[in-house]
């Protein structure tokens, strides 16, 4: 069963985990059959460990870990694989991968650019 882990870095502002949510939302929307969760690195529930704990015993054997980060900065080049290292070493019969951040995706960009000059008309 694929699982689908929403990763960002976390806020004390609750209002700032909309936009988390709501791509875990749509995951969830696109494909009912995945398991889908939301982590977050400090600041604020669950972190990656549970989220992970939580779609293993739901029954995901291969769980992709989604990184919202704009770039590849510290925490996704540096933090987040020892994390999922340690995901790995907790649950040996599960698959893990860290997927690029979603700054990397040069459809992101384009939509980025795109919405810019929307707003431009």
């Amino acid at each position: 069963m694929l699982g689908v882990i929403v990763f960002a870095h976390g806020s004390r502002d609750p209002l700032w985990r909309r936009p988390v949510e709501s791509v875990a939302q749509q995951i969830a929307g696109r494909d009912p059959s995945a398991a889908v969760a939301c982590a977050y690195l400090e600041l604020c529930e669950p972190d990656l460990p549970s989220a992970a704990a939580r779609l293993v015993a739901q029954g995901a054997t291969d769980v992709r870990v989604l990184p919202l980060f704009f770039g590849m900065g510290k925490h996704a080049r540096e933090d987040l694989p020892v994390l999922m290292a340690e995901l790995q070493q907790a649950h040996p019969g599960v698959s893990f991968r860290q997927l690029p951040t979603a700054g990397e995706d040069p459809r992101l960009t384009a939509l980025l650019a795109q919405l810019a000059l929307e707003g431009a008309a």
